[in-house]
C-alpha cells in the first residue's frame, strides 16, 4: 500500500511541479505586486488596496469588463447549442459523419490572429462586395460600430469554438445506450421527447465540462479580439484581456495592471465554480 502510496505521488510530481512553478508562483508574486507601485523594474513603495479601488473607478476598465461579459454569455451559450447541434449530426448514421466531424474540428486549429485576420477579411470586404451586390446597406461598414464588432466578435469565437464543443458531447453520446434509446423509440417516443427526456439527463456531465472550457475561454479572449477589431471603435469592443495588457505595456503601469488582473481573476474564478457547482447540482437531480 506503502508502495503504491509512492508511485501515486512520483506520477504527479512533475504535473504538480510545473503547476507550482508556471501558476500558483507567479500568481502570488503577481498578486504582492498588486499591492505596490511596481514599475516592470523595480518596487517602490508598498500602496495596500489603492491600485483596486483605482481599478474599480476606471471606467474603460469597467466598460471593457462589461463588454465582456455580455460577450461570454452569447458565446457560451451559442457555442454549445452549435457544438450539441453537430454532434447530434455526426453521431448519426450518416456516411460521411467522419469528414464531416474533421471539417467542424478544423477551424480550432487555426490560431487566434490569423482567424482574426480571416474574418476581418470576410466581415470588411466579402460583406461589402455582398452588400454592393443585392443592395443591402447593413452588410456595408462591419466592424465599424459597436453592435457588428460585438456580433463579429461573437461569429468568430462560435466557429472556432464549436468543433472542439462538439468533440466533447461526442464522447458522451456515443457512449449512450443503445437499448435505451430503441426501448423508448418503440415506446412511441419522437426524436424531441428522446432528446429532452433521455439524451439530455445523460450527457448532463458534458454541459459541465464544454460551459467551463466555453466560459474560461470566452473570458481570457485576446488574440482574436486584437486582430479582428484591435478594440475599436474607441474601445468599445476592448475585452479585459487586451485592456489589461494596454494598461501594463502601453501606458507603463504594471502593478496598476496587476491589479485589475487579479480582480479579474477572481470574478472568473468565481463565475466558473458557480456554474460548476449549478452543473453538478443539476446532474444529481436529473
Amino acid at each position: 500500500m506503502r508502495t503504491k502510496d509512492l508511485s501515486y505521488w512520483l506520477f504527479l510530481a512533475p504535473v504538480l511541479l510545473a503547476l507550482t512553478v508556471v501558476i500558483i508562483i507567479p500568481l502570488l508574486i503577481g498578486v504582492y505586486y498588486s499591492f505596490t507601485d511596481w514599475n516592470g523594474i523595480k518596487v517602490g513603495s508598498f500602496v495596500g488596496f489603492e491600485n483596486y479601488i483605482d481599478s474599480l473607478k476606471d471606467k474603460e476598465f469597467l466598460d471593457s469588463l462589461w463588454f465582456t461579459t455580455k460577450f461570454s454569455i452569447v458565446s457560451v451559450i451559442l457555442t454549445n447549442v452549435i457544438g450539441l447541434s453537430l454532434a447530434l449530426i455526426v453521431t448519426t448514421k450518416i456516411k460521411s459523419s467522419k469528414f464531416l466531424r474533421t471539417i467542424f474540428f478544423m477551424p480550432n486549429l487555426i490560431g487566434g490572429l490569423i482567424l482574426g485576420f480571416i474574418w476581418q477579411f470576410i466581415f470588411i470586404k466579402v460583406f461589402a462586395g455582398i452588400g454592393d451586390l443585392v443592395g443591402i446597406e447593413s452588410l456595408k461598414g462591419w466592424l465599424s460600430t459597436t453592435e457588428t464588432g460585438f456580433w463579429g466578435l461573437v461569429i468568430l469565437m462560435s466557429w472556432q469554438m464549436s468543433g472542439y464543443i462538439m468533440i466533447i458531447y461526442i464522447a458522451y453520446l456515443e457512449g449512450l445506450p443503445g437499448e435505451l434509446l430503441e426501448a423508448s423509440e418503440i415506446d412511441g417516443a419522437g426524436p424531441f421527447q428522446r432528446l429532452r427526456y433521455i439524451i439530455f439527463p445523460l450527457v448532463a456531465p458534458a454541459f459541465t465540462v464544454s460551459m467551463f472550457l466555453t466560459l474560461s475561454n470566452s473570458f481570457k479572449l485576446y488574440d482574436q479580439n486584437l486582430s479582428l477589431t484591435a478594440g475599436g471603435p474607441y474601445n468599445s469592443t476592448q475585452m479585459v484581456a487586451m485592456e489589461i495588457f494596454k494598461t501594463a505595456f502601453g501606458e507603463r503601469d504594471m502593478a496598476y495592471a496587476q491589479a485589475k488582473a487579479v480582480v479579474f481573476f477572481v470574478i472568473v474564478a468565481v463565475i466558473s465554480l458557480t456554474q460548476v457547482y449549478i452543473n453538478k447540482k443539476r446532474e444529481v437531480e436529473m
